[in-house]
């Protein structure tokens, strides 16, 4: 029996469902300039029987005096984050699949913090619902019946999370290459639309999450994101990245295609650039 740990194609899906396979399919859809209009378009159509789950309201913090990072885009607890997945009737014994319209922007977050919460069988929906309905899948309007609560249990984290202290420590180490995944305008420091700091970490690489998915929002091949990331990485080990963004959503999609490409698992700094500014006495470069 397959589990499915980074992505899977909607034949894929559609088989596992015609299977009868323990599943919970997510749809994480969002727009950061209007926060909104995720739960509208799920609304509007989504894989049936997914659950949805809103970045501001479930896949961050509530409360910051029990967020597990600093930043816009707070994680969670990891107990927060796992009360909602019995809320929604998520079971450790299921395959977890995540999608959303926006080229895995959004879900690949999800996937990341399920990996986080100890959970490995969770895959990205590659192409997102566009994939799902080009393939013939169904699709629901409305919002589903409420789920029956379940028993989802906690299990050692399966990715690392990364701390501002942590990667201040590793700064100018060989043994920390840090990727960020914002636009390069952003990461040179030109413009800078949302933090009250323009520029980068010293030392960091970028890589701008866009990179990985093509013109129809799937990822690229396997070997070419190896070949890409590998040029990136001009001989520095995988296993000493750590990602970072603006708020800790759209460098997961790099550690993702890191994965896809076969190398290894990477860290996230969920903090991220606006946890990073935030402190005048830490360093920032332009250029």
């Amino acid at each position: 029996m397959n589990t499915f740990k980074t992505l899977i194609s909607a034949e894929q899906l559609l088989s596992l469902m015609q299977a009868g396979r323990p599943l919970c399919v997510f749809d994480a859809s969002f727009d950061l300039m209007n926060p909104v209009a995720g739960e509208q378009q799920y609304r509007e159509g989504h894989i049936p029987g997914a659950v949805f789950a809103h970045l501001d309201t479930v896949l961050s913090a509530s409360d910051d005096a029990t967020a597990a990072s600093g930043g816009r885009h707070p994680l969670p607890s990891r107990e927060e984050f796992s009360a909602w997945l019995k809320s929604v009737g998520f079971a450790s014994d299921m395959q977890a699949v995540v999608y959303d319209r926006q080229s895995a922007l959004y879900c690949a977050r999800l996937w990341w913090m399920l990996k986080w919460a100890g959970h490995d069988a969770v895959a990205v929906l590659d192409g997102g619902l566009q994939a799902w309905q080009a393939a013939g899948g169904a699709v629901a309007v409305g919002t589903e019946p409420a789920p029956t609560p379940s028993n989802f249990a906690l299990q050692p984290e399966l990715r690392a999370l990364a701390t501002t202290a942590g990667v201040a420590q590793q700064l100018g180490r060989p043994t920390q290459t840090l990727i960020d995944a914002r636009g390069e305008p952003r990461f040179r420091g030109e413009v800078e639309p949302l933090d009250p700091v323009a520029g980068h970490i010293p030392g960091a690489l970028n890589r701008p999450f866009g990179l990985n998915t093509g013109a129809d929002g799937k990822f690229k091949p396997a070997a070419q994101l190896r070949a890409e990331f590998e040029r990136l990485l001009a001989g520095r080990n995988p296993s000493t990245v750590v990602h970072y963004c603006g708020s800790g959503v759209s460098a997961v999609p790099n550690l993702l295609a890191m994965e896809v490409a076969g190398l290894g698992a990477t860290s996230l700094y969920a903090g991220s650039w606006s946890e990073w500014c935030n402190d005048s006495s830490r360093p920032v470069a332009q250029g």
